[in-house]
């Protein structure tokens, strides 16, 4: 059967890679299969997770580009070599610009633990955007697929999920929970719903 090929970008720990990883083998992504797996951090345990699923994984590191363009480059590089057909951005902490996300058009998604377009953007990522939530006083949080473009969490949403802001959370724990109830569950969502439009489109 065809399958799009996903590459995932990841910066750290890999638990988003894992729920996607989890939900290709319980058949919940089944229109799309991670062939690839790259870092801007050579030390992301998101590598070894990746590695013990025999997915190829590659490294690029910023601080090894002369530029932002180079950077770009490579990892562009990276995706046409391996055919990739849709980039997801699972805690990827580098910023793109327009110049790499016009080259994927609506073939790049990303997971932020919001609700958008609520404590989103620039400087709004990992436990800072949960501690905002925290600090505003909301009684409801979540978190929310959308496609990338050249604006931090600016592209159109494709999935969103809430979850409740309970009594006594602290960030580390609203964190937790927006992981369990929300994350891990509508990024494989939203990826399968995604790989089936591009084999649909063929």
């Amino acid at each position: 059967m065809l399958k799009a090929k996903i590459a995932v970008l990841v910066s750290g720990g890999g638990t988003n890679l894992q729920a996607l990883i989890d939900a290709q083998n319980k058949g919940i992504i089944k229109d799309g299969e991670i062939t690839l797996v790259i870092s801007n951090r050579k030390d992301a345990y998101a590598l070894e997770r990746a590695s013990k699923h025999n997915i190829d994984t590659a490294v690029v590191l910023r601080k090894e580009c002369k530029s932002q363009e180079e950077f770009e480059d490579k990892l562009h590089s990276l995706l046409v070599e391996n055919r990739i057909d849709l980039v997801v951005m699972a805690g990827f902490m580098s910023i793109l610009s327009g110049n790499f996300t016009d080259k994927y058009k609506n073939r790049i998604i990303n997971i932020h633990p919001s609700l958008i377009p609520s404590f989103c953007g620039k400087g709004f990522y990992g436990l800072h955007v949960h501690e905002a939530a925290l600090e505003y006083g909301v009684k409801v949080t979540g978190a929310t697929v959308h496609f990338v473009n050249e604006i931090p969490d600016g592209g159109r949403i494709i999935m969103q999920k809430a979850v409740a802001v309970e009594e006594g959370d602290t960030p580390e724990i609203l964190q937790k929970r927006v992981m369990e109830e929300a994350e891990w569950i509508i990024l494989p969502q939203a990826t399968q719903k995604i790989c089936k439009s591009i084999i649909g489109g063929r």
